[in-house]
């Protein structure tokens, strides 16, 4: 499948996950208005579309200063800066993103914002010390692909609905548990909508982080595909993607609203129930899957990573 027909088969899959989310809020919402007094349910509501238009237009703010990063200049950070400008003119571009870094030895590096003109490429110091420049090109290429193919726009809006719909379960709940069920029904009724309240607060954020890694993970591939085309090395990518997984220091600021943005997953140590489901929560795709795709696109195999001094 070439390039293009991925691109076009992600937009017909996205567009399908986009409707699932638009299906579970309005579904959830009727839950609220159906188990809670309405003036309580139109309160969850307004809090609901309050919070989510602040965080879609606020959200390359916010995710900048979650991860701690700041603008930099080509001064500070020339390596960097110039692997940006190079991917966005190879990418065809028309405004060269704003570059950030961000003080943590752990490698790894995301793009963000609503749209190509307002988005940025974000990577750490030890990113940038750990890559050369070939590789730093081939992620810098990966993050470009996420703003080219509008991944952020999309991603930006997948990650605001799972907070909308994890707010409205949370308010839910809390007014079912102190008494905010319709004073028009009998007891008997108001018990089976809290059962139906109660299961809509667990089902609901599930299903939601859930249709987010399903955007997140195709995304990846395609992003890694797309690389590959913006530079025509797919092994600078691939050798960059087996220094990530041979890297194991942890990202010191990060949360899960932001962990499916950046290049390889800063969460994939956890440990305890998350890590015991075989890899359903994960916001990425394997990184021996996305190498092994990459080699068979170029047609080379890469050596193991040497292991890093401890």
């Amino acid at each position: 499948m070439s390039l293009q027909e991925q691109i076009r088969s992600n937009l017909v899959r996205s567009a399908l996950v986009v409707m699932a989310f638009i299906v579970l809020v309005a579904s959830l919402t009727l839950v609220i208005w159906y188990a809670l007094d309405p003036s309580i349910a139109l309160i969850i509501a307004i809090i609901g579309i309050s919070y989510g238009v602040f965080s879609y237009f606020s959200a390359g703010r916010l995710v900048a200063s979650v991860a701690h990063a700041k603008p930099v200049t080509k001064g500070e950070q020339p390596e960097l800066v110039r692997a940006v400008e190079n991917m966005s003119i190879a990418a065809g571009l028309t405004r060269t993103p704003p570059v950030y870094i961000i003080d943590d030895p752990a490698p790894n590096a995301f793009a963000a914002g609503r749209k190509p003109s307002d988005a940025y490429v974000a990577a750490t110091t030890g990113l940038v010390a750990l890559m050369d420049q070939r590789e730093l090109e081939g992620v810098v290429a990966h993050e470009i692909s996420h703003i080219r193919n509008r991944d952020v726009r999309l991603m930006t809006l997948a990650a605001v609905l799972v907070g909308v719909i994890a707010l409205m379960a949370d308010l839910l709940m809390r007014a079912s548990l102190f008494g905010g069920g319709r004073r028009d029904r009998n007891n008997e009724s108001n018990g089976l909508m809290t059962i139906i309240a109660i299961a809509a607060v667990i089902i609901a954020p599930i299903s939601a982080v859930l249709l987010q890694m399903a955007l997140s993970r195709r995304r990846e591939y395609l992003a890694d595909a797309s690389a590959a085309e913006i530079t025509g090395d797919p092994e600078a990518l691939a050798l960059a993607l087996a220094k990530l997984g041979n890297d194991r220091t942890p990202l010191q600021h990060v949360t899960r609203a932001t962990a499916h943005l950046y290049i390889e997953s800063p969460l994939r140590d956890n440990v305890g129930l998350r890590s015991s489901l075989g890899g359903m929560f994960d916001t990425h795709p394997p990184l021996e899957e996305r190498i092994h795709r990459l080699e068979e696109a170029g047609g080379f195999d890469i050596p193991d990573p040497e292991p890093l001094p401890q």
